[in-house]
C-alpha cells in the first residue's frame, strides 16, 4: 500500500506559508502565519491576543482603523465601511497584485516589509523636576509589528486619497517598496526617522 503524500495546508487555500522565512529573530515568535481558509478570530482569543492572530488578519483589521494622520484622520477613516468582507477583499486583491509584480510569495514579501518597516528603538518623553526631555527606549516586538502595519496603511492612504490611484494598488506598491528597503516607502522612512531620533536622544 502506497503511503499517502502529505499535503501542506495553505493560507486561503492559495498561499503556501510553510516556507516563509523570518530573518529577524526578535519578531519571529510574534508573527503568526497560521494557515487558515478564513481569517476571522472575532477578537476572542485571550491574553497576548495579537500574537495569536494571523498577521494578514491584522493588516485587514488595520485598514478600518488607520490611526491619526493629522487633520485628514476623519476623512481617511471614512473610506472603509468597517465590514470584514470589504477589508479582506482589499487585502486579497493586494496579495494578488504583489504576486504578479514580484513573482514571489506575497506573504513572504509582506513579512519582509514588516521587518524593514519596523523601528528597533524610539523615543519617549521623560518628565523630571518639571523638565521634559526625550529618552531613547527599545521598541517591543509587538509594537514594532503594529507600527510597521500602521505606517504601511497610512502611507498607502496618503498616496491614494483624492487621487486617481486606487487604494489596492497604492498599498501593494507600499508593501513592495518596504520589502525592498526603499526610501520611497513611507513605513521605511518613518522607521528610519524614529531610529535617528532615538540615537540623538541617547
Amino acid at each position: 500500500m502506497e503511503q499517502e503524500k502529505h499535503i501542506a495546508f495553505k493560507l486561503f487555500d492559495v498561499y503556501d506559508v510553510s516556507g516563509i522565512e523570518i530573518k529577524d529573530a526578535a519578531l519571529k515568535p510574534y508573527i503568526n502565519l497560521a494557515p487558515k481558509l478564513l481569517l476571522k478570530s472575532h477578537g476572542r482569543i485571550g491574553k497576548f491576543s495579537k500574537t495569536k492572530v494571523n498577521v494578514i488578519e491584522r493588516l485587514a483589521a488595520r485598514l478600518q482603523v488607520p490611526g491619526h494622520v493629522g487633520k485628514k484622520h476623519r476623512i481617511i477613516s471614512s473610506w472603509s465601511s468597517g465590514k470584514y468582507n470589504r477589508n479582506m477583499k482589499t487585502v486579497l486583491e493586494v496579495l494578488e497584485i504583489i504576486a504578479k509584480k514580484t513573482g514571489k510569495n506575497p506573504v513572504q514579501v509582506f513579512v519582509t516589509a514588516i521587518e524593514n518597516g519596523s523601528p528597533r528603538d524610539e523615543i519617549t518623553v521623560i518628565e523630571h523636576a518639571g523638565a521634559r526631555y526625550p529618552q531613547a527606549v527599545d521598541c517591543s516586538p509587538i509594537r514594532r509589528i503594529d507600527l510597521a502595519i500602521r505606517w504601511m496603511i497610512q502611507g498607502a492612504y496618503g498616496k491614494s486619497f483624492g487621487k486617481a490611484k486606487k487604494m489596492v494598488n497604492s498599498l501593494a506598491d507600499e508593501i513592495i517598496k518596504a520589502s525592498e528597503g526603499s526610501s520611497e516607502s513611507y513605513a521605511r522612512s518613518k522607521a528610519n526617522e524614529a531610529e535617528k531620533q532615538a540615537d540623538s536622544a541617547r
